[in-house]
C-alpha cells in the first residue's frame, strides 16, 4: 500500500543526500557545542566532564527533526542563500531531541542509548571510578537531568543565533516554544499512564501523539515552513502529511522497542518491555490477549526480565495480533500522509524528498 502511495508522489530532487545532509548536521552541532565548550573552560574539569558527555549526546541518529525542518522550509521556498541559517535553525531541534533522550533516559532507567552508556549510567561509572563520595547513582542522575537542561538551553541559544532575518526566526520561536511545551507534558503524560498502569489504546495514542509524534514530524515542519515564510494554508497541508506521519513514525519506534534486533538499534532486546512502556502495542496485546496471556504480559511489564521473558511476552504480543494490528496501523498512517502530500500546496522538490523521507522515517528497522 506505501508503495503504491509513493507512486502518487513527485520523484525526489537528485540534488538531495541525505547522507550530506546528515553529516552538515553534525559538524554544525560539533561547532556549536565546541563555542559552548570555550565558553565554559574556566569552569574547570567538571564542565569538561558535561561538555564531554554533551558531545556525546549530539554525536549520530537519524536527524529526521532537522530534516523535516530543512524540508519545511523548502515546501515554501528554495534555501538557496539561506542555507547556513537555516542548517543551524534545524540542528537546534537535534539539540531539542538530545535533552528529551538524555531525560527520557534517566526516567525510564535505560543504560544504553546507540550502543553507548546512557548518561546517567556514564556519569554514575564515573563516580564509581574516583572513589568520589556520596552515592554513584545519584551523581549520575543529577548530572543527567542538569546535562537534559543545559541541552534545552542550548537549542534555544543555536535557534535565536541561527543567522537568519530576525523577523522569520521569531515566528519560528513561536512554533518552537509550543514544540518544547508539547514534548515535556507529553513526558509527562507518558510518566503518569505508567504510574497509573493505564493501557488502553487511547490513552497510548495521546502519549505517542503528544511526547513523539508532533515534535518528530510536524512541528518540525510547521518551524521550517514559518522560517521561510509560509501561511496558514501550508501549515495545515503539513499538519495533514505530517501528524499521522508522525504517528507512523512512533508505532514503528515501539515495535523496534519489542522486536528490534539489539546489534541494529543500540539497544537491549525488549528493552521497552523492561522499562514497562505502556504503548499501543502492549495496549492492544492487553485486549487481544487471553485472560492467562494477558496476566503475564500485565505482571512482568516493567521487571527485569531474562531473555527468556522477553521472548515470552514477545509471543504474546504476537499471539495475541497486536504485533500485525500494529504494522497494518502503521501502513494506513502514512498511507494517508502521502495522500496529503500528493495534494499539499508545495514545492515539487519538496514533495518528492519528503516522500522519501516519510518511507525512510516508517520502513526503517532502527
Amino acid at each position: 500500500m506505501v508503495r503504491s502511495r509513493l507512486a502518487g508522489v513527485t520523484a525526489p530532487d537528485k540534488t538531495w543526500d541525505s547522507d550530506a545532509f546528515r553529516t552538515r548536521i553534525q559538524a554544525t552541532l560539533d561547532e556549536f557545542v565546541g563555542e559552548q565548550a570555550r565558553r565554559l573552560e574556566p569552569l574547570g574539569d567538571d564542565a569538561a566532564r558535561l561538555v564531554a558527555e554533551a558531545r556525546r549526546s549530539v554525536t549520530g541518529g537519524k536527524r529526521f527533526r532537522a530534516a523535516f525542518c530543512f524540508w519545511g522550509f523548502n515546501a515554501v521556498r528554495d534555501s538557496a542563500g539561506n542555507g547556513q541559517g537555516l542548517v543551524r535553525a534545524a540542528a537546534a531541534l537535534e539539540l531539542l531531541h538530545a535533552s528529551a533522550l538524555v531525560h527520557d533516559d534517566y526516567m525510564d532507567d535505560s543504560d544504553v542509548r546507540r550502543g553507548r552508556p546512557a548518561t546517567h549510567k556514564s556519569l554514575e561509572t564515573s563516580h564509581r571510578e574516583h572513589g568520589w563520595r556520596g552515592d554513584p547513582q545519584q551523581y549520575g542522575a543529577a548530572g543527567a537531568i542538569l546535562l537534559g537542561d543545559l541541552l534545552l538551553c542550548w537549542s534555544d541559544e543555536l535557534f535565536r543565533t541561527c543567522g537568519l532575518d530576525h523577523s522569520v526566526v521569531r515566528d519560528g520561536l513561536e512554533l518552537f516554544d509550543t514544540t518544547r511545551s508539547e514534548v515535556i507534558a507529553g513526558q509527562f503524560l507518558d510518566v503518569s499512564s505508567q504510574a497509573r498502569g493505564e493501557s488502553d489504546v487511547e490513552t497510548a495514542m495521546r502519549v505517542l501523539r503528544y511526547k513523539s509524534a508532533k515534535y518528530s514530524i510536524e512541528r518540525p515542519l510547521h518551524i521550517g515552513a514559518a522560517l521561510a515564510g509560509g501561511g496558514s494554508e501550508t501549515q495545515e497541508a503539513l499538519s495533514d502529511f505530517g501528524l499521522p506521519l508522525g504517528e507512523a513514525f512512533q508505532l514503528r519506534d515501539d515495535l523496534l522497542g519489542v522486536f528490534g534486533d539489539s546489534e541494529v538499534t543500540g539497544k537491549p532486546a525488549g528493552d521497552d518491555l523492561s522499562e514497562g512502556k505502556r504503548t499501543v502495542l502492549v495496549a492492544l496485546a492487553l485486549d487481544g490477549a487471553s485472560a492467562r496471556d494477558a496476566k503475564v504480559l500485565d505482571a512482568l511489564l516493567g521487571t527485569e526480565l531474562t531473555p527468556e521473558g522477553v521472548r515470552e511476552l514477545q509471543r504474546i504480543i504476537e499471539d495475541s495480533g497486536a504485533h500485525s494490528a500494529v504494522e497494518k496501523t502503521i501502513d494506513e498512517l502514512t498511507g494517508r500522509a502521502l495522500d496529503a502530500l500528493a495534494r499539499a500546496p508545495i514545492t515539487h522538490a519538496a514533495r518528492g524528498v519528503l516522500g522519501t523521507l516519510a518511507t525512510a522515517a516508517t520502513q526503517r528497522v532502527l
